[in-house]
């Protein structure tokens, strides 16, 4: 039988909370035998989404098959093909790595010497060997997400659900977990990834779906959201803080565009078609009385790709109205 080309195809999909739409009309298409990001802020609907295709909540509005088959109506079927590894590890703390991994096997169905055998290798696999007999409260957060994310692959499904896999991990272990999802896709599986980290997305996505407030605001590879921007960006560190919107109004009206206020005090992300604004843009700073402390030319970040979209970057504050409140 012919693999679908879709892992997952998704139509105005819907989900309420009281008078809160955390999933509004969004739509994804998903290619099998990829790594496909899914980026946004605290509170876009990111979670809630996967949710919704894990077979986790129903549906309110909308439509979607994972290979296939109605997360709606073929809901038993589309959990035998999936695997989630969510914000938060599901191991039980109070037994050893070994432990959580043997009762996993058992409710796959495995019995006797097929534990140890899957047990074994997925604890050599993920780095765990040393620590196998080791109660989870001696484990890093880092370890703990890195046994979750194993016991979540016992059935090596063809579809693996990560909700930011990587929060709260050091760079270390984060290029470690890396590591392992381009290794799963190489072998055939097929990775929904949900990120706040714009250079995860980057690294690791074939394609990426920008989701804000509930719906896709932009879709495409890396290279051609990036292009959305603009070749190249100018990024503007200025002296003085208070002179921060005076500025941003001067370089608007210089480069004829958009001007983004980055989280961070005093700067200026503007796209730059054409190089040679620069120069006039700093000028008229400068006959303004503004003084520049830092100027850069570069290509455009999927984080300026984000601001420039939605205007805002994706590190957010939550809200108390937030998905994962509201879910």
């Amino acid at each position: 039988m012919t693999e679908p080309r879709w892992a997952i195809e998704a139509h105005g999909l819907v989900k309420t909370f009281g008078a809160q739409r955390a999933v509004d009309g969004l739509d994804l298409q998903v290619p099998t035998g990829t790594v496909y990001g899914v980026l946004g802020p605290n509170g876009a609907g990111k979670t809630t989404t996967i949710r919704m295709l894990a077979t986790l909540l129903p549906l309110d509005g909308g439509s979607a098959t994972v290979f296939g088959h109605d997360v709606a109506t073929d809901a038993h079927r589309v959990r035998q093909l999936i695997g989630v590894t969510g914000q938060y590890a599901s191991v039980d703390e109070t037994l050893t790595a070994r432990e959580n991994l043997d009762i996993f096997c058992r409710l796959h169905g495995l019995r006797g010497k097929a534990i140890r055998t899957k047990s074994d290798e997925l604890l050599a696999q993920f780095g765990l060997s040393d620590s196998a007999t080791k109660p989870l409260q001696n484990f890093s957060g880092g370890m703990r997400r890195r046994l979750d994310l194993a016991a979540s692959l016992i059935a090596r499904p063809p579809l693996i659900f990560l909700d930011e896999p990587t929060t709260g991990l050091d760079p270390r272990t984060r290029g470690q977990m890396w590591d392992t999802i381009r290794e799963l896709v190489r072998d055939g599986s097929t990775v929904l990834l949900t990120t706040q980290y714009l250079d995860e997305a980057d690294q690791l996505a074939d394609r990426i779906a920008v989701i804000d407030t509930g719906r896709v605001v932009a879709e495409g590879t890396s290279d051609e959201l990036k292009a959305q921007v603009g070749a190249s960006s100018l990024h503007l560190t200025l002296d003085d803080a208070a002179d921060t919107e005076a500025a941003r109004r001067i370089v608007a009206e210089m480069v004829r565009a958009d001007v983004a206020l980055t989280p961070e005090a005093r700067r200026l992300t503007a796209p730059l078609t054409d190089a040679d604004l620069v120069t006039d843009a700093l000028v008229r700073l400068r006959d303004a009385g503004i003084r520049v402390a830092e100027m850069a030319v570069s290509k455009p970040s999927l984080d300026e790709v984000f601001l420039t979209l939605t205007g805002r970057g994706t590190a957010a504050p939550e809200t108390a109205d937030s998905e994962e409140h509201a879910a």
